[in-house]
């Protein structure tokens, strides 16, 4: 009867509240449209889902955009369930890894190694992007070139190794995750060639996340060539499969190199092409978007918002005027930037410093201005990501770009795309934000790190996390942060807080002032 049904839906809500809930203090509106995007990403990748062979697709279920495609999202969408219903990512990724022989097929029609995933996936993991979109603003038909983003390959790799950074899953990493990851790096690496001029390995034909780019002017050849995104994740692609061979226990080791017939000189070359991997740079230690960005022309950003007003998809605009983006530094969406999104400073330098360049983290504010003043938004993931790369440098503004991302569905900012279905990805974003970004949570060598760069008009923030089994609760302002093990099962957790890790014992509290001074708890 619906009673009955009605009481068990409330109580399966009210547990998955108690761990999905994130609580902004006094926070009427914001806090309502952050329920409202956790609710739809716990409808969408639901519980019920565990043991389905589903995937997420980028629009929800919610409308007919996109076909219920698959594209990139999870990228996105992994981080808040790794820190709360993790054995859904778990579940989720096995969407890919079901579809592996096909990458595989997909790469071997190419005449490539190892596993080339769709830019666009669905039930059976074929490539399923058109090869023509309309442009509604010109009425014409034009190529579709976006499945050269090859960046979704990487993204499925990175989500692997940070579902088991966060979750110690050895069994999935040993079952399926390296698998993945392995081959994907294969993938990548035969996609590489080596420039003897530069003495540098060098990706060609790509597309990057900015999408307004599909090619160089006037050429009649699609794909862009070192595209900065791809060839500094393909290094990072190459050092987590060699940091997964080294993960897995001797046996399966032999197992799977042996089934992949994965050869010590092919591991060898990844480490080189991951010590000479190129990225181009121009300016003042800006990294290019691709090689060549910096001879394409500057565009006139306050002409044609004074002609247009919104200019969020220019590119349909410049095409029925019959131009295109392809002649000017404009960006629909981060790319260079989703480098800083993906990574800590410290960790890009690491990167760089590993394939040679002397890249300093003081450059990086300098590559966020400058592409920031060259992007139009035409993503509702863009918002996300700007704010994110802001968090450190300019606090207010990354909240000011944050507070716009919670707007994007609720109000359909973007005039019109809302009722073709939610956007997943910027919804699950906006939580990452307050959950990650400002909290400064990382996982790094079974330590949680804690780095806060909160925003100082940020409400007090209020969430519950899971990390390697254990649940903690965090209570974050700009002046002060508090973590408590909850409900710990294992011994002390490490804690890092300003380069000092200290142990976090079942049932104890760490509180810390966030001018740099620790307020209590025990050290390790």
């Amino acid at each position: 009867g619906f009673d009955e049904l009605f009481h068990s839906h409330n109580r399966q809500w009210d547990q998955l509240w108690k761990r999905c809930d994130i609580r902004l203090e006094d926070s009427a509106r914001p806090q309502m449209i952050l329920r409202l995007h956790i609710f739809h990403l716990l409808q969408t990748v639901s519980r019920n889902t565990i043991d389905l062979d589903v995937g997420v697709p980028a629009r929800g279920w919610h409308g007919e955009a996109y076909r219920g495609h698959i594209f990139w999202d999870e990228l996105f969408i992994f981080p808040y369930l790794n820190l709360r219903i993790p054995n859904l990512t778990r579940s989720l990724l096995l969407y890919r890894y079901r579809r592996l022989n096909l990458a595989r097929r997909a790469a071997q029609a190419e005449g490539r190694r190892g596993a080339l995933y769709p830019w666009q996936s669905g039930s059976n993991g074929r490539e399923e992007t058109q090869h023509l979109h309309l442009n509604p603003k010109s009425g014409r038909w034009l190529p579709d070139n976006t499945r050269l983003q090859r960046h979704v390959n990487h993204a499925i790799a990175y989500n692997v190794w940070q579902y088991y950074k966060t979750t110690g899953d050895t069994e999935f990493l040993s079952t399926y995750g390296a698998e993945m990851i392995l081959e994907i790096a294969r993938f990548l690496a035969h996609i590489t060639t080596f420039n003897e001029k530069h003495d540098r390995y060098e990706i060609l034909g790509v597309m990057g996340p900015d999408e307004y780019h599909d090619g160089y002017p006037d050429s009649e050849t699609p794909g862009l060539n070192n595209n900065a995104y791809t060839n500094v994740m393909t290094v990072y692609v190459l050092r987590i499969a060699l940091k997964a061979i080294e993960s897995l226990a001797p046996g399966r080791r032999d197992d799977l190199l042996e089934t992949l017939d994965l050869e010590q000189a092919e591991r060898n070359r990844w480490q080189d092409i991951a010590r000479k991997m190129r990225v181009v740079f121009h300016g003042d230690q800006i990294i290019s978007q691709f090689e060549a960005y910096d001879q394409l022309q500057e565009f006139d950003w306050e002409g044609y918002r004074e002609k247009y007003g919104d200019i969020q998809r220019l590119d349909r605009i410049l095409e029925a005027e019959g131009d295109t983006p392809n002649r000017y530094k404009v960006s629909k969406q981060a790319d260079v930037l989703m480098l800083f999104y993906l990574f800590s400073a410290e960790e890009i330098q690491e990167l760089f410093t590993q394939m040679g360049y002397d890249f300093e983290p003081e450059s990086i504010p300098g590559n966020i201005d400058y592409y920031l003043k060259r992007s139009s938004h035409g993503s509702t993931l863009s918002n996300i990501v700007h704010s994110w790369v802001l968090s450190r440098s300019d606090r207010p503004r990354s909240l000011a770009l944050f507070h716009k991302a919670l707007e994007s569905d609720v109000s359909d900012i973007q005039g019109g795309t809302t009722h073709e279905g939610i956007h997943l990805g910027a919804m699950a974003g906006t939580v990452d934000i307050l959950q990650r970004c400002y909290t400064g949570l990382e996982f790094h060598d079974d330590i949680l790190f804690l780095n806060p760069h909160i925003p100082d008009d940020l409400p007090k923030l209020y969430m519950r996390a899971k990390y390697r089994g254990n649940w903690f609760d965090i209570t974050a302002t700009s002046e002060t942060m508090t973590i408590t093990c909850d409900q710990c099962e294992r011994e002390a957790t490490k804690i890092s807080f300003q380069n000092t890790v200290y142990a976090l014992n079942p049932g104890d509290t760490l509180a810390f002032d966030l001018g740099k001074k620790r307020l209590k708890g025990g050290a390790d």
